[in-house]
C-alpha cells in the first residue's frame, strides 16, 4: 500500500508538470524542468516521510477481525502512537504513550515479517492468559468482549489433537517481557497468538486509527 502511495505521489508530480508546460509563461523550457523537478522531488520525499514515521494505509485482507473490521475496509494506521522506529533498528523513541489492552494494532507477521497482521492487543508483558471454553481470562478476569464473535459452534478441548487444537482453551500462560498476546476479535476464525506464539515489540507498526473507505463504514477506531 505504501508503494500505491508512492507511485500516485510520482504519478501526480508528472501530471502537474504536464499541465505546467500546457500552460504559456515567460519562464523558459530549462528552469521550468528544473522547478518541476524539484517540487516532484520534494513531493515523494514528504510522501517516505509519512508513510515512514506517521502513517500507514492498510486493506484488511481476511475476516479474522470480522465484525469490528470487513474484508476490504481500509483504514490509517498511526506509525508515531507508540513511538517513532529508527530507520534500519528495533529501538523506538518518542511514543506518545505505551500499548494497551483492546488496542487495534497492526504488525509484522513474525512468521512472515513481509506481510502485515492486524489483531487486538489482548494482554501486555507479565499478564497471565488463559482460554475456557471460548471465554478469554486476563490475570484471572473473564474479559468482557462485546466486539467477539464466535461462527463455530464446536469446542474443542485442551486434549484435541487437531489443527484447532489451543482455539477453545488455552493456557493459563504469562506473557514474557517485551511480548503481547493477540487476537483477532472473529475469535473462532483467527490465526493469532493461540497459534503462534507471542508478538515481540519490534513487530508492531502502530495503532489502527479510522476507517476510511467504503464511505458508508468511514469512522474513528475507539
Amino acid at each position: 500500500m505504501e508503494l500505491k502511495i508512492l507511485y500516485l505521489t510520482c504519478l501526480f508530480g508528472v501530471l502537474a508538470l504536464i499541465m505546467k508546460f500546457a500552460v504559456k509563461k515567460k519562464k523558459g523550457i530549462i528552469a521550468e524542468i528544473k522547478e518541476w523537478v524539484n517540487t516532484i522531488f520534494v513531493s515523494i520525499l514528504l510522501a517516505l516521510f509519512i508513510m515512514t514515521f506517521i502513517i500507514q494505509a492498510f486493506k484488511i485482507p481476511s475476516g479474522s477481525m470480522k465484525n469490528t473490521f470487513l474484508i476490504g475496509d481500509h483504514l490509517f494506521v498511526g506509525k508515531f502512537i507508540y513511538g517513532t522506529r529508527i530507520p534500519f533498528t528495533d529501538r523506538v523513541v518518542f511514543p506518545l504513550r505505551k500499548l494497551h489492552r483492546r488496542d487495534i494494532i497492526v504488525f509484522r507477521f513474525p512468521l512472515e515479517p513481509d506481510k502485515d497482521f492486524i489483531k487486538r492487543c489482548m494482554a501486555l508483558p507479565g499478564d497471565t492468559v488463559e482460554m475456557r471454553d471460548k471465554k478469554l481470562y486476563v490475570n484471572g478476569e473473564l474479559q468482557d468482549e462485546p466486539y467477539v464473535i464466535h461462527a463455530d459452534r464446536e469446542t474443542y478441548s485442551l486434549s484435541d489433537t487437531s489443527a484447532q487444537s489451543g482455539r477453545d482453551n488455552f493456557g493459563p500462560v504469562t506473557v514474557p517481557d517485551g511480548k503481547y498476546f493477540v487476537m483477532g476479535d472473529n475469535r473462532d476464525a483467527s490465526y493469532d497468538s493461540r497459534f503462534w506464539g507471542f508478538l515481540e515489540r519490534k513487530y508492531i507498526k502502530g495503532k489502527a486509527l479510522f476507517v476510511y473507505w467504503p464511505l458508508n463504514r468511514i469512522r474513528i477506531i475507539r
